[in-house]
């Protein structure tokens, strides 16, 4: 959808449709008839900019409908309007004005659209950052499961696939976090002492001392390793012996799911893995590699 001329046809029921780039979006006021008939009149023969593909009219009351309209081609600074089609009246048009949210964004756009509680036979039309105009028609997008461990607040792998949904040229994608709730897991344990893999945890208060096993230890105590099976390594080279431990890894305490989903293993060191419909990344991911894992579990989705 990114030619010179949007051909106009089927995009009524195309779901999660973004014009990009939103300069596509003429914003008009309008105080003619919200009617399919009056705005087709309106629209046809008039000129358009010629980089016009998506017109947006409003009128009292934040009262807004939304057409795509077809150009006659030709390469003239204004162009006349040869076709249109209706995409949303105002009984399916929402309306908001939310300076955080970045026009240019499929995943901010689909984000909002669930939480105003637009659905996929709506059409959402945004008033953004620097005031620019965009919209999302039928919003349906990918809901990805994030399973993390927590603390810290919120997940960093959370954290991370947020930033990359930010700049990433994906279809719109909105993150769930399944927080695994690591002092949770520990409660009962009864523990002399506890050994996590770093400080970078925040596990420094469970009602017991605290040690880190990326800081070796010099004396073997009665801990309790709160970790996974590379932690479990480190102490066996460490220690010559294995602890009781409780499991934290997410990718073995995640719950089976049909919902696409994204984790993070410590086993793994450079490369991803893909199971179904689960993608499971490093331990200490970089964004590109996040970026590829998003793209996968949204190839996986096009493909079901």
């Amino acid at each position: 959808m990114n030619g010179a001329v949007l051909e106009v046809g089927g995009l009524r029921t195309t779901k999660n449709f973004v014009p990009l780039p939103y300069r596509r979006v003429s914003f008009q006021p309008y105080d003619g008839p919200m009617t399919e008939t009056a705005i087709q009149g309106h629209l046809l023969e008039r000129e358009v900019y010629r980089r016009t593909d998506v017109v947006v009219l409003h009128g009292p009351g934040s009262r807004c409908a939304v057409a795509a309209i077809r150009r006659d081609g030709a390469e003239d600074l204004f162009n006349r309007v040869v076709a249109v089609e209706l995409l949303a009246l105002p009984d399916s048009a929402v309306f908001a004005h939310a300076p955080q949210i970045d026009p240019a964004n499929r995943s901010a756009l689909a984000r909002l659209a669930r939480e105003l509680g637009v659905g996929p036979d709506g059409t959402l039309i945004v008033q953004g950052a620097f005031d620019h105009i965009n919209l999302i028609h039928h919003p349906d997008p990918l809901v990805v499961r994030v399973v993390e461990v927590s603390p810290p607040a919120p997940p960093k792998l959370l954290t991370m696939a947020e930033h990359v949904l930010s700049y990433a040229d994906l279809p719109p994608i909105c993150l769930e976090l399944e927080p695994i709730d690591l002092p949770a897991l520990c409660r009962g344990s009864a523990s002399e002492a506890y050994l996590v893999p770093c400080r970078s945890g925040g596990l420094d208060d469970l009602g017991a001392p605290v040690y880190f096993l990326d800081e070796r230890p010099p004396e073997r105590k009665a801990w309790t390793l709160i970790g996974c099976e590379r932690s479990l390594q480190f102490h066996r080279h460490y220690y010559g012996d294995e602890p009781p431990r409780i499991e934290m890894c997410p990718r073995k305490l995640a719950a089976a799911s049909s919902q696409p989903t994204l984790v993070k293993c410590c086993l793994l060191e450079f490369e991803l893995e893909q199971q179904g419909n689960t993608v499971i990344v490093p331990w200490g991911s970089d964004l590109p590699t996040i970026e590829r894992a998003l793209s996968l579990l949204a190839m996986e989705s096009r493909d079901d």
